[in-house]
């Protein structure tokens, strides 16, 4: 299965990005349409804030209305479904980003709790070439799966991913 190649996000792309609670929603969204009272409700946060923010990720292309349907009372409903557009974007190392990224991890792990979570940890020393290599084969495997259709019924999976450096000696 082929990987498309990732694009460098816009500046208002990576903007849209930069915030915990859009990048909930997208992800909220994947799996499921969602309407906006339902977003609201399962951030717990009020409707008309996720309401701008559905807006915002609708206007730059992440998500998608679908067509609008009768709610349980008769009212008007736009469900809305994420595109999986951040996925084929770039951040460039925009720390906002990078820091919105890890919010939205904390915020979701600590919904589902710490017992839920399959960790592992690595701390070694590599060369240059091999570091970049460890890089690159990890982030295949993730874009390899990321190609993969949506399975109805199967097991929702989410991967949070952090390579860092160690502490320089003498530090």
């Amino acid at each position: 299965m082929s990987v498309e190649r990732r694009r460098p996000a816009t500046e208002a792309e990576a903007a849209t990005l930069a915030s915990a609670v859009r990048l909930r929603i997208i992800r909220l969204t994947l799996q499921e349409p969602l309407t906006n009272a339902q977003i609201a409700a399962r951030l717990h946060r009020d409707p008309a804030t996720t309401l701008h923010h559905v807006r915002r990720l609708v206007r730059h292309g992440f998500l998608e209305a679908l067509p609008a349907r009768r709610g349980p009372r008769g009212s008007r409903e736009i469900p809305y479904r994420g595109t999986r557009l951040s996925w084929s974007l770039e951040g460039g190392g925009d720390p906002s980003l990078a820091e919105a990224m890890l919010e939205a991890y904390l915020d979701e792990v600590t919904e589902v709790g710490v017992a839920a979570l399959e960790q592992s940890r690595l701390a070694v020393r590599l060369s240059p070439a091999d570091a970049s290599a460890l890089r690159a084969e990890l982030g295949a495997v993730l874009d390899t799966y990321a190609a993969r259709p949506d399975v109805p019924g199967g097991v929702e999976v989410a991967v949070y991913l952090s390579v860092y450096p160690g502490r320089s000696e003498g530090a």
